[in-house]
């Protein structure tokens, strides 16, 4: 069996299983397409979530920043886990015990206003567009190459996908179907993984073949690693670089993580509020078992790579085009990868350019260039199977785990834009007497019109996919998060300052984005170059910056403004203190 056909096969079986968990979840009514009629156990929860909340940036994207940056991207795994720590303890619980089924929900009644429940709805809506545009690209690069279509072509049928099992199961259908997602993509990222770490370290867990020898050099891998890229007149692998912009690009992540509404609608499926602390608990159970086997996958994609591209070293002879192996070929008819032989001598010359060193060795032997001109970093994780020579079932499988990986989150964000657009506008401000049966098919046209808006944003995404969900980690950040913390833990926060912080959050974050990344305006260009950010920090990472503006704007303008209501401000004590707290205290 040729192995598209075997790709066909066990991709077309994930996706009969989806659709089947789908027509036999299908949400009856809007408790249930909000919430899952909240009954949810918390173990299923819990692996819910992660698949939620491992998106094609976890599956697909993540390795690969790691693999081609090294150190300095670790700030992706920091941020991302203590992220959902910061989440599991600070708001989830508390959020629960409010009640409600949206976080657009929990600001207009916590801040007594519709005023603060539409800006929370258009940070909801902008942040989460961003998020599931990487889950699109994500997707269409999965899907364009096990199908062997095209990129645009492979986001259609994402898209269509998606539209089945999410509009018709709603948050009770979605929940079933991340669960037989995360056991797809887990073990379609670990067992690859395995096989990887057997191959060159003899050691059966990536983890701790990560820090062994090479089998080949008899080296420590990462020192191998370390060598051939100096060679190359790259930076070693395990350099970092800026102090300040790590801490603050995780620090973006970890808040950001806090305030991602379809992270937080999770922990409204449960039945109690102790339920949602167990859900938190086995969530990052199951999210250590890929995180901690990223680093790994990382590091060993490159120097497989690297040894493919450059078996001999720096000083010796690079690969002759002709010789390269099949994965490369498979892969550059994707648009995906891509070589120009610039100097004509049939080779691949590969080295970084801006090094004095291989300036010098490149004029002496006449190159032209880095001539691995394109290497989308998307790709890695799921060419990684074929990099190391693994077998089809392999492939196929990991083809698989990286659609499910795009398909669980993009399905719990679209969730999150129409539960927001028919509960939190049309419900509770534009048509308050709309019926149950009217409320779920607005709910179904919207999450419809929200597929159709990503899928075409998704056509021209402004990075790779864990950039791209960087960019909405950081408008969460700034908008919603501040927000969350604000309503829960402080009794003096009113409508106005929790709208102003609101506002100046997302406003200042939005244009930090569009004007440094340009993609607004013209998809694919900056406007404006590295060297003119604002104190050097780039979009990505500018999210901490919102938050502090947001925080600062919101108290400002609650202390000149009217204290909130005395039943609000005894709703936020009701909330944060666990019933019977006073009488164990003696108060």
């Amino acid at each position: 069996m040729d192995q598209t056909t075997l790709n066909i096969i066990v991709v077309g079986l994930s996706f009969a299983l989806y659709f089947g968990i789908a027509i036999w979840a299908k949400a009856g009514s809007t408790a249930e397409f909000y919430a899952a009629g909240r009954g949810v156990n918390p173990v299923v929860n819990g692996m819910a979530t992660a698949a939620d909340w491992m998106s094609a940036a976890s599956f697909i994207s993540m390795a690969g920043l790691i693999a081609f940056v090294g150190y300095n991207n670790s700030s992706y795994l920091m941020g991302w886990t203590g992220g959902y720590v910061l989440l599991a303890m600070l708001l989830a619980p508390y959020l629960r015990k409010f009640g409600k089924y949206t976080v657009p929900e929990f600001v207009g009644d916590r801040f007594y206003s519709n005023t603060a429940r539409v800006v929370a709805v258009i940070a909801l809506i902008t942040m989460s567009v961003t998020y599931v545009i990487g889950q699109m690209a994500g997707a269409g690069v999965a899907f364009s190459r096990f199908l062997e279509v095209d990129n645009t072509t492979g986001l259609l049928i994402a898209s269509a996908v998606v539209f089945v099992y999410a509009v018709l199961g709603g948050m009770k259908g979605i929940t079933y179907t991340q669960v037989a997602q995360y056991c797809v993509l887990i073990i379609a990222y670990t067992i690859p993984a395995i096989f990887i770490s057997l191959q060159l370290t003899g050691k059966f867990l990536p983890q701790i073949g990560l820090f062994s020898e090479h089998t080949a050099s008899g080296q420590y891998l990462l020192v191998t690693l370390d060598g051939l890229l100096n060679d190359l007149g790259f930076n070693r692998y395990t350099t970092g670089s800026s102090l300040w912009l790590m801490a603050l690009f995780t620090l973006s992540l970890m808040i950001g993580t806090a305030g991602l509404p379809h992270v937080i609608i999770r922990f409204f499926t449960v039945p109690r509020v102790a339920d949602a602390r167990w859900s938190a608990g086995w969530a990052l159970v199951f999210i250590a078992l890929l995180y901690l086997t990223a680093p790994a996958v990382g590091a060993m994609a490159r120097l497989n790579i690297m040894t493919t591209m450059w078996p001999q070293g720096a000083q010796g002879e690079a690969v002759a085009i002709e010789d390269l192996p099949d994965w490369f070929e498979t892969w550059r008819v994707t648009g995906l990868l891509g070589v120009e032989d610039k100097n004509g001598d049939g080779k691949i010359q590969y080295y970084n350019e801006k090094s004095e060193a291989m300036q010098a060795l490149a004029a002496e032997r006449g190159w032209q260039g880095n001539e691995l001109v394109t290497f989308n970093q998307d790709i890695l994780v799921l060419a990684n199977p074929e990099i190391a020579g693994l077998p089809g079932w392999v492939i196929a499988l990991i083809a698989a785990g990286g659609i499910a990986a795009a398909l669980s989150t993009a399905a719990g964000l679209l969730l999150a834009i129409s539960s927001a657009i028919s509960h939190d506008l049309i419900k509770s401000t534009i048509n308050p007497g709309i019926s149950e049966k009217g409320e779920l098919l607005a709910a179904r046209i919207s999450m419809a019109v929200a597929i159709v808006v990503a899928t075409y944003l998704g056509l021209n995404p402004p990075g790779f996919a864990a950039q791209v969900v960087a960019l909405a980690f950081g408008l969460a950040a700034a908008s919603l998060f501040p927000t969350l913390m604000m309503g829960i833990f402080s009794r003096r926060m009113n409508s106005a300052g929790a709208t102003a912080g609101m506002l100046v959050g997302l406003i200042s974050t939005t244009l930090y984005l569009f004007l440094y990344l340009g993609w607004f305006f013209v998809p694919g260009t900056n406007m404006l170059s590295a060297d003119q950010y604002l104190f050097g920090i780039p979009p990505t990472h500018f999210g901490p910056i919102g938050a502090l503006l947001n925080f600062g704007a919101a108290y400002l303008v609650s202390s000149m403004t009217a204290e909130p209501p005395q039943e609000i401000q005894d709703l936020v004590e009701s909330v944060r203190v666990p019933r019977g707290a006073g009488a164990a205290t003696g108060h």
